[in-house]
């Protein structure tokens, strides 16, 4: 029988209030609180301990205050990533953002989603779908990444757009649902 860890990963229905899941949580929490707190000079401190966080990372990284996860190990980033202020992912599913990525301040990913039937999602039960961001990409501020998402490679995401489909490679996504208003000549 799977855990309910097991699940979530899997991406099957899965009960959050399961304790290794909770205290997994809080753990994360109190380390993005930690990372949030160490002064911007001290970068080596905050590579380190950003790295600590996230399942995977390139050698640079910068990500500015305040960051939230969910659990931090379901988050990849590739080389030379840079994300601005109050960048909030819920990696309930795992996360792969690629090679010289941006980030404006603001933006929501989400892997987590719930039952679309009440009696079902009033249970508590929850799953998540992963999202994919390709190499290149700038995400514009206050923009929504939903799950199961992926993005592909040279893309602009503008400022505002709820990403709620994939995206192609070399294009420029905007509005709410997001669709596609250029094509990147390359």
């Amino acid at each position: 029988m799977m855990t309910e860890k097991e699940k979530m990963l899997a991406g099957e229905l899965y009960n959050p209030h399961d304790p290794e899941l909770v205290n997994d949580r809080i753990q994360a929490k109190l380390a993005t609180r930690s990372y949030n707190a160490v002064p911007e000079n001290l970068e080596r401190e905050r590579a380190q301990r950003i790295k600590a966080i996230l399942g995977a990372t390139g050698e640079t990284i910068w990500i500015e205050s305040n960051f939230k996860v969910d659990y931090g190990y379901n988050i990849h980033v590739g080389e030379n990533f840079y994300a601005n202020y109050d960048l909030t992912i819920l990696d309930v599913a795992r996360v792969d953002i690629g090679d010289n990525c941006m980030i404006a301040p603001g933006v929501h990913i989400y892997t987590a989603t719930h039952p679309v039937k009440a009696a079902e999602r009033n249970s508590g039960v929850e799953y998540a779908k992963p999202v994919k961001i390709g190499h290149n990409c700038w995400i514009g501020g206050r923009a929504v990444i939903n799950p199961g998402v992926t993005i592909g490679d040279n893309c602009v995401i503008a400022s505002g757009a709820v990403v709620t489909n994939d995206v192609p490679d070399n294009v420029v996504v905007a509005g709410v649902p997001a669709r596609v208003i250029q094509v990147i000549a390359q």
